[in-house]
């Protein structure tokens, strides 16, 4: 290991394929592309465009940092398995980082957009959860706090990373999704076909 880490953070948790690659905490190289669809089919290819622009291969990585939501349920999945898997072929750790640690900066709620009208938004000293967009601005406005929520931030691949950076040494567990609402797939209510014994 490298006394300066290489971390590869990636997320797809909307959509977007962000992907970047620190050395200690020097940005060598990042990429973020809107897609709201096809992150599984770029993922790969983006981190190997990545990878190569910085002159690196997939040896030389120290650790990952992957986005693990709240966000798109497919896309969250997406990158989860992708960091697990690397994880363990390359045998080196992978840290999961909230969507809410990526965005957090002083001043402000970290907030993401979710559908009809609502927020993911994490309130001072409260659980992370999903709430109205206006119940969120009106607590982000009685405690100071600056409420903008946003679903791809172009330095959100950067940000996970410098927290991987920072966690990778604790013997992290392995990502998992952190979702905060229901799926919204409900089962078919047609009939299943009749099987026929032939």
């Amino acid at each position: 290991m490298s006394p300066k880490p290489l971390v590869l953070g990636f997320d797809t948790s909307a959509a977007h394929c962000a992907a970047a690659l620190l050395r200690g905490d020097q940005l060598l190289a990042q990429r973020f592309e809107e897609r709201a669809r096809g992150q599984a089919e770029r993922l790969m290819p983006l981190i190997e465009e990545l990878l190569s622009e910085a002159g690196v291969s997939w040896s030389d990585l120290d650790a990952l940092g992957v986005g693990v939501g709240p966000g798109n349920f497919t896309g969250i999945r997406i990158a989860v398995s992708a960091a697990r898997g690397l994880a363990l072929g390359l045998d080196i750790p992978a840290v999961g980082v909230s969507g809410f640690e990526a965005r957090e900066k002083p001043g402000s709620l970290a907030a993401i957009p979710a559908p009809r009208g609502q927020v993911y938004a994490a309130l001072p000293g409260e659980a992370p959860r999903l709430m109205p967009e206006d119940e969120a601005s009106a607590a982000a406005r009685s405690a100071g706090l600056v409420f903008t929520p946003l679903a791809s931030p172009p330095d959100l691949a950067q940000r996970i990373a410098e927290q991987a950076g920072l966690r990778y040494l604790d013997s992290p567990e392995a990502p998992a999704p952190l979702y905060l609402r229901a799926a919204d797939a409900a089962p078919a209510r047609d009939l299943p076909p009749q099987l026929i014994d032939g």
